[in-house]
């Protein structure tokens, strides 16, 4: 029945739509790349929150790409509701063939229905067993399996009443101007062609390693004559984790651009870094995505859903060295350092046989 609906044309427009965090929207591209590969003349369109446009926005893939910006509830609720219809009207006049929902809001649903458009897909998700939900779209896929399926494989399920032979593969996109600034940078800090990137933090705390730790682990690659970038987010707390790293770390051969780049000048840096050592953060799944060698630290996350995909490097999990708690029973705002229990000795060990 789904399939008659589509109509059968090499230029589809397509719409893809995930309301989520950075990392999730990076996650999305094999499923992109999958539509791309089966349909190439086809429009695919995307729409995101407005805060993660960047993992997407150079994607040779991806054609119009529509923001839903959550600055809008502060504009007051007239304000608000203006730019939400400008939305539905800008997608509605689009005509789309094919609407592919990824994602689990209600809100998400709307737009869907909305699209008018003649294949909807969504996700028949257990805790939207409603009316409405299918209401909003004309096919749902079943999650049974998600459980035992990594992100990436989630992601893709939604494809299996389409004609689609499957791309797994994530792209991290950038352009050259995101190199070159990264590369100026570089060249002010007299950093030359080889070098380490280091991501110490997440914008979670319980997902980092203990700063000494860090530092003693930086020390020695440093030692070894590497020479060690420091990266972070903008964010206060985060620059001050990288004050207290650079503070028991060697004067030299120890630089940062903690705060200093942007999300695809950061994919730039790390694709031509020798190696990456991070926690579990969009990075992380930048480095995967890019085939830079990736020493990734784990604690208590779901490393079924969430470890970096099809990684050129190896995940050293602190649940090998202590018992960690039940990822779901975590308070996202706790001080605990799950990830503490893991020796400087490891990643040492890691990291060379990387280099």
């Amino acid at each position: 029945m789904m399939m008659n609906n589509l109509p059968d044309t090499p230029d589809l427009r397509i719409l893809l739509i995930k309301l989520r965090h950075h990392g999730d929207m990076l996650l999305t591209t094999p499923v992109i790349d999958s539509l791309r590969q089966q349909w190439p003349a086809a429009q695919i369109d995307v729409l995101l929150y407005e805060e993660t446009r960047d993992m997407l926005a150079a994607h040779p893939a991806t054609g119009t790409i529509y923001g839903i910006d959550r600055k809008w509830k502060q504009l007051g609720t007239l304000k608000h509701l203006q730019k939400e219809w400008q939305l539905l009207r800008a997608v509605r006049t689009q005509h789309y063939h094919l609407v592919i929902n990824l994602a689990d809001q209600w809100h998400s649903a709307l737009v869907t229905r909305f699209t008018g458009a003649p294949v909807r897909l969504g996700f028949a998700f257990n805790k939207r067993k409603s009316a409405f939900w299918r209401f909003c779209h004309t096919d749902l896929v079943s999650v049974e399996n998600h459980s035992t399926l990594h992100t990436v494989e989630q992601n893709l399920s939604i494809l299996t009443p389409l004609p689609v032979a499957l791309k797994p593969a994530v792209t991290m996109a950038y352009t050259t101007s995101d190199w070159h600034s990264a590369r100026e940078k570089l060249t002010q800090k007299d950093v030359g062609d080889r070098f380490i990137v280091v991501q110490p933090t997440s914008r979670w705390f319980f997902k980092c390693w203990d700063e000494g730790k860090m530092a003693q682990t930086i020390s020695a690659l440093q030692a070894e004559g590497h020479t060690v970038v420091l990266t972070a987010g903008p964010d206060k707390k985060e620059l001050e984790m990288i004050d207290r790293i650079l503070a028991s770390s060697p004067a030299t051969g120890v630089v940062s651009l903690a705060g200093q780049l942007t999300l695809r000048q950061l994919a730039a840096l790390i694709d031509h870094a020798s190696l990456f050592i991070g926690v579990d953060s969009v990075p992380m799944h930048m480095a995967a995505a890019l085939h830079t060698p990736c020493i990734a630290l784990f604690g208590p996350s779901k490393l079924t859903f969430w470890s970096p995909w099809q990684v050129n490097g190896e995940v050293i999990w602190a649940g090998d060295y202590g018992p960690l708690p039940d990822p779901d029973a975590i308070d996202t705002h706790t001080n605990a350092r799950y990830l503490d229990v893991i020796p400087v000795d490891a990643v040492i060990l890691a990291a060379r046989r990387y280099l």
